[in-house]
C-alpha cells in the first residue's frame, strides 16, 4: 500500500508537475485520443478485464459499444464480478435493442436516469485497494472508443482519494434515483422510441456516418471510393509506362467490378470482355456496369451455356462456356479492347489460359481479393508481375469502405469430457447439449439491428442439413445450401434470407466467394480454419456495407484445432509466419483499425496460443509453398530483404534458423546456385547465425565500414555514439570479441573456423579470407543481403540501449550484449551475477511432468510486482543469494528479468526489463512436497518499467 501510494504521488508529480523527473512512476495519468497509435477501448478493456468491480456513468450506448465489452464481461462473470452502468433515453439516442442487449448480459446492473441534460462519460474500475477512472469525452460507443476524436483522461487513485469518492458519492445518487432496467420497461420505451421523430443532424453529430452503398443511387452520382481512386490512378500510369496487363487485389467487398467499370469507362474501348465462373456473378457485374456507364441496354449481353449474345459491346462470359474451342473461334483474336478477369486467383486454370492467351487487347486487367494459391500455379506472370494496386482487410477497414465488425473467438463445447477437434465425429458435432452451446453464444454475441441475416459455415453437407433440422426445431428459420443446390434454389435461399423469411443460411464453402449479401450482419464458423484464404473469403461474406447493419458479428467457435495458428493469420494478412508476432497479435486489442475489434474468450485463446506453439511452420513444405509465391509474384528468385519487406511473405528468419544460410536451403529445393569455397560457407553461416537479428546494430554498421577499408577503433565508437547508439568501451571489446570468435564456446568456434576480423594497433581489418571471399560477386551480394536484413530487423530494437523491452533473447544473447567476455550459457543455471549485471531467466508456465522440487511459483503479482524464488537448495545465506543483494544494495549491480511463457518458446526469453528489489519481501521459504523440502529464497522484484499489459496478458494468460 505504501509503495503504491509513493508511486501515485510519483507519477502525478510526473504527470503535472515536473514531465522531466527521474522518479519510478507506474500509474502516471495519461491522456488518451483515438488514432492509429491508441485509443480509449484498449486501456479501458485493461483495466475492466482486471477490476474486482466496475461503474459506468454514460448517456448514449449502441449496439457496437456493447459489443466492445462483451468478451471481457464474459469472463468477469465466470469469477463472479460484477458492475453497474447508469445512462439515459437522452434525445433518445439509445435504441430499444441496446437495452435489449444490456439485460442479455448477466453481470451487469443497469439502470435509466431521468436526469435532465443528463450527458455524462465516466468509467470507474475498482482493483484491491485502488481504482482506475476514465473520464473525457467518450460515450459507450465502438466510434467514441475507437475512432472519434477524443478526449479521455486516465487517473489511477487509492480508494481514499477524494475525486474517487466524490464521484462513487454522485454515482450512488443518481443510481438510488433511477429505474431499474427491465423487460418491461424496454417494452414501454420502444412505444416510446416508435412514436418519437429523430433529430438525425443530433444523432449524425453524436454518431458516425451513415454507411456508404451504391444501391439506389443514381448513376451520375456514383462516384469512385478512396480504394477506387488509387487503383485508378495506378492503372493509369500502369498505361503510361506501355504496360498492357495489371492485376489489382482488392478486399472483399472494396468494389473491384465497380473499379473494372470506371476504369472502362475512362478507357472508353470500342467493345469489353468480363470473365466470371459464375452467371449469378456475371449478372450482378453487367447490372453494375450498365448503371454506371448507361448507354443502349442491348449494349450489354450474357454469354453462358443459357445465352448468347455474341454482339453485346459490353459482353459478360462464363469461363466454362467461352474457354471452349468452338467458341473462342468465333472470335478474332483482337475482337475486345478490354478483358477483365474476375476472381483472377483462378486464372492460372486451364479455361481461363486458354481465354488469356487467345486474345490480344489493348488491356487485361485481374481482380481478386486471395492471389495466393495453395497448389503454386502462379497467376502473377500471367499479368506481367505488374500488381497495379493492392489494398487489403486492414487498409479497407481503415477507410472505411468496409462494414466494422467484431469478432468473437468463442470456445468450442465440451462432449464427452473432449472438446471438438479435428476429428470430432458427426454425432458430437450435433451434440445436443453443444447445439444449446451454440444458441446461447448466438444469443450472447448476438447482431446488429432488430433481425438476424446469417450465414454459418460448417464442415460437410451431413452436417449442414442435420444442424439446420435442430435449430429449425429450436424455433429459428434455417436453411442448408450446398453444392448439390442449383444455382436458382441458392438465389431463392438468398432472397428468403434478405426478406427476413430465414434467420440462417447453412453451407459448407459454396457462400466462400462470388455472392454479394451486403445485409448479412453475423456469420457464424463453426469449423476448423483451414487456411487463412478460406477464413478472409468467409469472412468477407458480411463485409459488404448496408443500410440496415452498424457492423457485422463474426462468432467463430474455436475447438482444439491444430490449424488454430491461422486465425491470427487471417485477422491481421501477416503472413510472415513469425510465431512470437502472432502470439502477441492474439492478445493485441488494438491490431484493427477504426471500430472493429478482435476478442478472444480466455479458453479459446489458449487454444490459439497451443496451436501456435505446436505448429511446425518451418517445415520444408511449408517453406516451399510460401517461397514459391514471393518468387512467383515478383518474377525473380527472391532475396532474403524481398521476403522481409513483402507483407504477403514468410519471414526469412524462418529460413535462416534452419538452415546454415539461404544459399542452403536454395539448394535444397533445387534452385539454381553457385558453388562456395569452405572459408564463404561459413561466413555465411556465421552471419546468418549472430549478425543477420539486428540485436546490436553496432556490430552490423562496423562490417559495413570495414567493407570500405580499415577502422579506427576509437573513432568508430565516437560515431556510434553520436547516432545515439549504446556504445561503451565494454561493448567495442564485446563486438571485436564477437568476430575474432573469442566469444564462443568451443563448438561454435568450430563450425564458424574462420575469424572475421583482425586487430592492428589502433585499427580493425578484416581477414585476408573474409577479404578474398568479397572479391567473388556472388558471395558479396549475399553478403550485402544479409547486412541489409540485418539492418532491418535492427528497427525491431531500441538501439539506444542494452537490451529492448518485449523483445526475446536467448541466454547466449544476453551473455553477449551485457559484454561478457565468453558465451556462459551452460552455466547460468537460471541466473547469475557477474560484471555488475544480474540476468534471472524465469519459465512461468510449468509443464506438468516437471518435478514438484523445482515447480516454482515464480509469478507476476500485477503488473508492476513480479514474485521470485531463488534456485532450489538456496537460501539468503547462500552466497550467490547474497552477493546479488549485496551488490543491489550498493548500487553495483543490474538486475535484468527475462520470461518465456512456457517451454514451447524454446531458448527465448522475453526481456521484461530491469528491477529493483523490495527488500522487505525477502525471506526464506521452501519447496516441494512435504516429505521432500527444499530451501529457497523468496522476494519481490518491483518492475522498473511496468509490464506493457498485452504482454501481461500473454505471459500470464494460463495463471
Amino acid at each position: 500500500m505504501e509503495s503504491r501510494k509513493a508511486n501515485l504521488l510519483n507519477a502525478y508529480e510526473r504527470g503535472f508537475i515536473d514531465r522531466f523527473t527521474t522518479k519510478t512512476s507506474h500509474y502516471p495519468p495519461e491522456l488518451i485520443i483515438n488514432s492509429k497509435k491508441e485509443n480509449v477501448l484498449s486501456p479501458m478493456l485493461d483495466a475492466l478485464e482486471s477490476c474486482e468491480s466496475f461503474v459506468i456513468s454514460v448517456a448514449f450506448i449502441t449496439e457496437g459499444g456493447i459489443a466492445s465489452l462483451k468478451t471481457v464481461l464474459y469472463e468477469l462473470n465466470k469469477r463472479g464480478i460484477r458492475g453497474k452502468i447508469i445512462t439515459s433515453t437522452y434525445l433518445n439516442f439509445n435504441k430499444p435493442k441496446v437495452f435489449k442487449e444490456l439485460l442479455k448480459i448477466p453481470n451487469l446492473d443497469v439502470h435509466i436516469t431521468d436526469q435532465s441534460g443528463f450527458h455524462a462519460k465516466g468509467y470507474v474500475f475498482d482493483k484491491k485497494d485502488y481504482s482506475i477512472m476514465f473520464i473525457g469525452s467518450s460515450n459507450l460507443t465502438d466510434a467514441a472508443l475507437k475512432k472519434n476524436y477524443e478526449y479521455n483522461l486516465k487517473l489511477t487513485s487509492l480508494d481514499n482519494g477524494e475525486v474517487i469518492q466524490y464521484f462513487k458519492s454522485q454515482f450512488d445518487d443518481l443510481w438510488n434515483n433511477s429505474t431499474l432496467l427491465t423487460q418491461q420497461w424496454i417494452r414501454k420505451y420502444d412505444e416510446i422510441y416508435a412514436d418519437t421523430k429523430h433529430d438525425d443532424k443530433v444523432l449524425q453529430l453524436i454518431e458516425t456516418k451513415k454507411p456508404y452503398r451504391y444501391d439506389n443511387i443514381d448513376p451520375k452520382e456514383i462516384t469512385p471510393n478512396l480504394m477506387q481512386e488509387e487503383a485508378l490512378d495506378s492503372l493509369k500510369n500502369l498505361r503510361l509506362t506501355g504496360e498492357r496487363k495489371g492485376l489489382v487485389v482488392s478486399a472483399t467487398g472494396t468494389g473491384k467490378t465497380y473499379l473494372s467499370a470506371f476504369d472502362v469507362k475512362n478507357v472508353n474501348p470500342e467493345r469489353v470482355l468480363f470473365i466470371a465462373h459464375r452467371e449469378q456473378i456475371l449478372l450482378k457485374s453487367l447490372n453494375d456496369y450498365r448503371d454506371l456507364l448507361g448507354g443502349d441496354p442491348n449494349d450489354y449481353g450474357i454469354y453462358s451455356g443459357s445465352k448468347k449474345d455474341i454482339n453485346a459491346k459490353y459482353m459478360f462470359a462464363t469461363v466454362q462456356t467461352f474457354s471452349k474451342e468452338s467458341h473462342l473461334e468465333q472470335f478474332p483474336k483482337d475482337a475486345f479492347d478490354y478483358i477483365v478477369i474476375d476472381e483472377a486467383h483462378r486464372s492460372s486454370a486451364s479455361s481461363y489460359t486458354k481465354i488469356i492467351n487467345y486474345f490480344e487487347p489493348e488491356f487485361l486487367l485481374g481482380m481478386t481479393a486471395t492471389p495466393e494459391r495453395t497448389d503454386n500455379n502462379e497467376i502473377f506472370g500471367l499479368f506481367d508481375f505488374n500488381i497495379a494496386y493492392e489494398i487489403r482487410l486492414q487498409k479497407a477497414l481503415e477507410a472505411e469502405i468496409l462494414s466494422p465488425f467484431h469478432y468473437f473467438g468463442v470456445t468450442d463445447y465440451v462432449v464427452n469430457g473432449e472438446t471438438i477437434n479435428d476429428t470430432s465425429s458427426l454425432s458430437d458435432l450435433l451434440d445436443q447439449d453443444r447445439i444449446q452451446h451454440i444458441i446461447d453464444k448466438l444469443y450472447y454475441y448476438s447482431h446488429a439491428g432488430e433481425k438476424v441475416r446469417g450465414l454459418m459455415f460448417v464442415s460437410n453437407r451431413e452436417e449442414a442439413h442435420r444442424l439446420s433440422e435442430l435449430l429449425n426445431q429450436r424455433n429459428y428459420k434455417t436453411k442448408a445450401l450446398t453444392g448439390m443446390n442449383s444455382q436458382e434454389e441458392r438465389q431463392e435461399a438468398v432472397k428468403l434470407l434478405e426478406s427476413n423469411k430465414l434467420d440462417y443460411l447453412i453451407t459448407v464453402d459454396i457462400f466462400n466467394e462470388g455472392v454479394d449479401i451486403p445485409s448479412i450482419n453475423q456469420v457464424v464458423m463453426l469449423r476448423q480454419t483451414e487456411s487463412s484464404i478460406i477464413f478472409v473469403q468467409q469472412l468477407g461474406r458480411g463485409l459488404r456495407k448496408h443500410e440496415d447493419k452498424e457492423f457485422l458479428t463474426v462468432i467463430d467457435f474455436i475447438g482444439n484445432y491444430k490449424n488454430n495458428y491461422l486465425i491470427p493469420v487471417a485477422l491481421t494478412g501477416d503472413k510472415s509466419f513469425n510465431k512470437d508476432k502472432l502470439r502477441k497479435d492474439v492478445v493485441d486489442r488494438s491490431l484493427i483499425t477504426g471500430e472493429s475489434t478482435i476478442n478472444f474468450e480466455r479458453i479459446a485463446q489458449d487454444r490459439i496460443f497451443k496451436s501456435i506453439s505446436k505448429a511446425t511452420l518451418d517445415s520444408m513444405a511449408n517453406l516451399k509453398r510460401m517461397y514459391h509465391y514471393t518468387k512467383n509474384k515478383l518474377g525473380h528468385i527472391p532475396t532474403l530483404v524481398d521476403l522481409q519487406i513483402d507483407q504477403d511473405s514468410m519471414n526469412p528468419m524462418l529460413v535462416l534458423n534452419k538452415f546454415d544460410h539461404y544459399i542452403e536451403f536454395l539448394s535444397k529445393i533445387k534452385e539454381e546456385t553457385e558453388p562456395l569455397t569452405n572459408g564463404q560457407d561459413r561466413i555465411l553461416t556465421f552471419l546468418s547465425k549472430e549478425i543477420v537479428d539486428g540485436k546490436r546494430v553496432t556490430e552490423v554498421l562496423l562490417l559495413q565500414q570495414l567493407f570500405k577499408g580499415p577502422v579506427n577503433k576509437a573513432k568508430f565508437q565516437w560515431d556510434m555514439n553520436e547516432k545515439k547508439y549504446y556504445m561503451s568501451d565494454e561493448t567495442m571489446k564485446s563486438i571485436i570479441r564477437m568476430f575474432t570468435l573469442e566469444f564462443y564456446t568451443m563448438q561454435k568456434t568450430e563450425k564458424y573456423k574462420y575469424p572475421l576480423i583482425e586487430i592492428r594497433g589502433e585499427n580493425i581489418y578484416l581477414t585476408k579470407e573474409f577479404r578474398t571471399s568479397l572479391k567473388d560477386e556472388y558471395f558479396k551480394k549475399q553478403v550485402e543481403d544479409l547486412i541489409d536484413l540485418a539492418l532491418l530487423n535492427a528497427k525491431e530494437y531500441d538501439q539506444s540501449t542494452q537490451l529492448t523491452i518485449n523483445e526475446k533473447y536467448s541466454r547466449a544473447d544476453v551473455c553477449r550484449l551485457l559484454n561478457w567476455e565468453k558465451d556462459e550459457t551452460s552455466t547460468i543455471y537460471g541466473y547469475k551475477n557477474k560484471h555488475n549485471t544480474t540476468p534471472i531467466f524465469v519459465n512461468y508456465n510449468k509443464s506438468d511432468d516437471i518435478d514438484e522440487s523445482v515447480r516454482y511459483d515464480d509469478r507476476f503479482l500485477d503488473s508492476h510486482i513480479f514474485q521470485w524464488y531463488t534456485r532450489k537448495g538456496t537460501d539468503l545465506n547462500s552466497k550467490i543469494n547474497r552477493e546479488i543483494i549485496e551488490d543491489y544494495k550498493n548500487e553495483d549491480t543490474a538486475i535484468h528479468l527475462f520470461i518465456k511463457r512456457d517451454d514451447d518458446e524454446g531458448v527465448y526469453h522475453y526481456y521484461m526489463g530491469e528491477v529493483d528489489i523490495d527488500l522487505k519481501s525477502a525471506e526464506n521459504a521452501s519447496i516441494g512436497l512435504t516429505d521432500d523440502q527444499h530451501k529457497v529464497a523468496k522476494m519481490n522484484f518491483i518492475m522498473k518499467h511496468p509490464v506493457d499489459y498485452n504482454m501481461y496478458r500473454f505471459i500470464d494468460g494460463e495463471k
